[in-house]
């Protein structure tokens, strides 16, 4: 059988897809020993399909994920989740079995595991605070598993305080620097933030998922851990971190009980000002990642959405920050949109575009979905931004005491954060969350279709 039902009850024919999926398909019924019956692309940038297939007479629900492409962070290997579900898996885990990686193209081929996503779609209060409480458990069996046996499998231990209070941010730090494609002033900011900051009396290694509070569930229990593609060892505390950071795209509701169940469960407390450190390591990890794409973004991103990843996240790291040495971050001013004389083909286009998205196929809605979020953004950069440049430009001037217009702004305040971060530090703390909230403010329109977005972060 070779054709499958898509959302809207057409029908999405196999010899219809690209010949690599084609093969993909062809490698899973061979080494499955199964005949593929049905199949879904799943709606996102990233190659990914729900596929349904057959052996002796019972149904295989399948996931099938691909790698990320242009998007690529380069941080692990494709490969490298696969290894660690295997870990967990073993360890008494839920999570996704493991089939196998497809070569040409690369693809995991795991379990379709029941369950929702996203915690702030529970049913209700309770589900959410018993799935939640389940998933500190789960959490915390993780971090028991001797880090030995990730070592086996490759993944680095830091060898000393230093090195886990770091965790991965070298990688992080390393793919920066080499896809750096402007000045990034808030980015260098922070990095010497990090590196000024970072816990020296506290060794604890463990097994993290990294980008945590990534589960399904159902009927108040998780079904399963996922997305662990960022696996490392490091410091338990930064799992604790970047939940607060899961929490700006999806809420989770009150994490501090969630926090005092982990605590609970193994025994141990972790200081605040850890968790702090390690929320501004974890949130900087997206805004380094989305900044070259938001300079050259690919054909495949949906451009807005990084937009707001990087400036949510950068705007997320300023709080944290400010917050620990108790800096007041004054709001900038926000001008409302103003009509030009080029104002009515922004009109025509956004809606133009909000016209088409409706009731098209659904993979097509979402590129006509991410098309359409630029151009309000657009609409707002061109009514919005001169007035908000102007102010931001003044301000940048007083602070590096200039007087004469600089030949390149953005690289003159880079410079000026590399030699006086430490001593400028309030005043940069200011200056940056100002910025992150002006840039915000062109996506408005469409922030409650992005995920991170969240305006508060401290929770």
């Amino acid at each position: 059988m070779t054709e499958a039902n898509d959302a809207k009850g057409g029908a999405a024919r196999r010899e219809d897809l690209d010949p690599e999926w084609q093969r993909a398909f062809a490698w899973v019924e061979a080494e499955l020993s199964v005949e593929i019956v049905s199949f879904e692309r799943q709606p996102r940038w990233r190659p990914a399909f729900f596929v349904d297939a057959i052996r002796d007479g019972e149904t295989i629900p399948l996931y099938l994920r691909g790698e990320r492409g242009e998007l690529d962070h380069g941080a692990y290997s494709f490969e490298h989740e696969a290894h660690v579900l295997r870990v967990m898996e073993e360890a008494g885990l839920p999570v996704p079995h493991i089939y196998g990686i497809s070569p040409d193209p690369k693809m995991i081929v795991m379990d379709k595991v029941p369950g929702r996503y996203d915690l702030s779609n529970a049913h209700d209060e309770e589900e959410r605070v018993s799935v939640l409480n389940h998933y500190m458990d789960l959490l915390a069996d993780l971090h028991a598993i001797d880090p030995k046996r990730f070592e086996e499998i490759g993944v680095e231990k830091p060898q000393d305080a230093e090195a886990a209070g770091f965790a991965d941010l070298h990688k992080w730090e390393t793919n920066f620097r080499a896809a750096k494609n402007r000045p990034e002033p808030i980015i260098e900011f922070v990095y010497g933030w990090l590196r000024r900051n970072v816990p020296k009396d506290r060794y604890e290694v463990s097994c993290l998922q990294v980008d945590s509070a990534q589960f399904l569930y159902d009927e108040g229990k998780v079904t399963a851990f996922i997305d662990l593609e960022l696996a490392c060892l490091g410091d338990p505390a930064a799992d604790l971190a970047g939940m607060r950071g899961r929490d700006l795209a999806e809420p989770m509701g009150a994490l501090e009980p969630a926090f005092e169940r982990y605590f609970e469960k193994t025994g141990k407390r972790i200081p605040k000002e850890v968790i702090d450190y390690h929320t501004v390591r974890f949130n900087l990890s997206t805004p380094t990642t989305c900044a070259p794409l938001v300079m050259a973004p690919p054909a495949a991103a949906d451009y807005v959405q990084y937009l707001g990843w990087y400036w949510v996240w950068s705007r997320a790291c300023i709080e944290v920050m400010a917050d620990t040495t108790g800096v007041a971050l004054p709001p900038p001013m926000i001008p409302e949109p103003r009509k030009t004389g080029f104002g009515p083909s922004y009109e025509w286009i956004v809606d133009k575009l909000g016209t088409l998205r409706s009731g098209s196929e659904e993979f097509l809605r979402y590129e006509l979905d991410t098309t359409w979020r630029t151009a309000v953004y657009q609409q707002r950069v061109e009514s919005m931004w001169p007035e908000m440049e102007a102010e931001e430009t003044a301000e940048i001037d007083k602070l590096l005491g200039r007087v004469t217009k600089p030949l390149n702004r953005e690289a003159d305040l880079e410079a000026f954060v590399m030699e006086h971060g430490a001593a400028k530090e309030d005043e940069l703390l200011q200056l940056f969350q100002k910025r992150c909230l002006r840039h915000e403010a062109l996506f408005e329109p469409v922030a409650r279709e992005l995920k991170g977005v969240k305006t508060q972060l401290l929770r």
